[in-house]
């Protein structure tokens, strides 16, 4: 950890944080990874819907649009209910700075019931964290993010691979924070763990965040079976398959500008 810096956020009012050192990079140092942002703008959802007395619904989806780049300083979120349920709810969160919305949140609620004799998958599973050797992340990229996650990878091709990653660092310093929004917060590091080319010679930011769960990710590593792809005329796609130590939780997905 940083010296002095407790949080990847620091809460500074009702609804503003502070980013700390942690957040830095990846494609600029003074820019937060966005990933740290993705998982607080989770946490602020779920700390609305249980101040709203709905905390029998559990996230299912998150579709986050990232609209700039965001500078390690303080931003603001928000939270509004789209579209009110008794079983099912979309709400809309935002993160702003200097009055700019820099991400948009919708996320789908849903009402858990027991579908255990139903329950399965065909997605297949992948060795986990202490079957992947240890891959020291910050020989590819710069910035306190990446320095702060710890990262098993098995890469099978430029492009291709799975990894795990987990991070000792709290989401939001001194503040009781689920184990989902901790997940959520290291969602967007996929698009850089398999990479196709050097990030150095190529920029490929991703402009979304798609994610969809089955289930709730539960323990400390959280697994990517992560492949990267580039078409002919500046897109690309990172697309995963989520786990937990159980196996598959669901799968995401990132849009990519891909610029030489």
């Amino acid at each position: 950890m940083i010296e002095g810096v407790s949080g990847y956020f620091e809460r500074t009012g009702e609804t503003t944080f502070r980013a700390t050192d942690h957040v830095g990079g990846a494609w600029r140092l003074d820019e937060q990874h966005i990933a740290p942002a993705l998982g607080l703008l989770a946490h602020v959802v779920e700390l609305d819907r249980d101040r709203r007395g709905r905390g029998d619904l559990v996230v299912a989806r998150l579709s986050f649009d990232i609209l700039g780049t965001v500078p390690v300083a303080e931003v603001e979120t928000s939270v509004s209910v789209l579209r009110p349920g008794r079983t099912i709810e979309l709400v809309e969160a935002t993160l702003v700075h200097a009055a700019r919305r820099a991400v948009v949140l919708r996320a789908w609620l849903m009402a858990p019931g027991d579908t255990a004799a139903l329950a399965g998958t065909p997605l297949p599973p992948i060795p986990g964290p202490d079957e992947t050797e240890p891959w020291d992340a910050t020989t590819v990229w710069d910035g306190g993010f990446i320095a702060s996650a710890q990262v098993r990878r098995t890469l099978v091709e430029p492009g291709r691979g799975h990894f795990w990653v987990t991070t000792d660092v709290p989401l939001v310093a001194a503040e009781p924070v689920s184990a989902f929004a901790r997940a959520v917060g290291l969602l967007d590091i996929a698009n850089g763990m398999v990479v196709r080319a050097d990030p150095r010679q190529v920029a490929f930011p991703n402009v979304d965040l798609t994610v969809h769960f089955f289930r709730q990710p539960a323990g400390l590593w959280l697994g990517f079976d992560t492949s990267v792809s580039f078409g002919p005329h500046g897109l690309g796609l990172t697309s995963t398959v989520l786990h937990d130590e159980q196996g598959p939780v669901g799968t995401m997905a990132q849009l990519l500008t891909v610029r030489p």
